[in-house]
């Protein structure tokens, strides 16, 4: 099972007030978000599975990608790595699940998988990791297939 999970991309800062679920993208994050929804768009399996985080950012993240997506309310800011995990039906599920969401749960998520030390894998806005579930000596275990920053692509 292939799991690439991205970081939505530069927000807004929260002014005060203000609901943090409706933070939008800078329009530097929005070039972000176009960046990795390209280099996504020619690599990803047909089929991919999209979910994202209720947060108005990352479903503007995800929009970059032009494939249709799911909200999903354990994905919000506050989650855990189990809920990413849950959510993407790891590593038994029948096809590649891009998640779109948060830190530090998705960095959690990275660790874990990883078998890093706590608290986790620092990912940059709008980067995405793919993770391939490989099968060893009958044991599962996870893989790092790529890593992809927008300024890289």
């Amino acid at each position: 099972m292939d799991l690439i999970l991205w970081r939505h991309a530069e927000a807004e800062d929260e002014a005060e007030g203000q609901d943090d679920l409706q933070r939008l993208l800078t329009p530097r994050g929005e070039k972000q978000a176009a960046r990795i929804a390209a280099w996504l768009d020619r690599h990803l399996p047909e089929g991919t599975r999209v979910l994202c985080s209720p947060a108005r950012r990352c479903e503007q993240t995800a929009q970059a990608l032009g494939r249709k997506f799911k909200v999903r309310p354990e994905l919000a800011p506050g989650g855990d790595a189990a809920a990413v995990l849950q959510a993407a039906q790891w590593p038994h599920g029948r096809q590649a699940v891009l998640v779109v969401g948060h830190q530090p749960m998705l960095g959690e998520a990275i660790a874990q998988l990883l078998g890093l030390p706590a608290p986790g894998c620092p990912v940059r806005k709008g980067a995405v990791w793919w993770l391939r579930s490989r099968e060893r000596d009958g044991h599962e275990h996870a893989v790092v297939f790529a890593v992809q920053s927008p300024e890289s692509v």
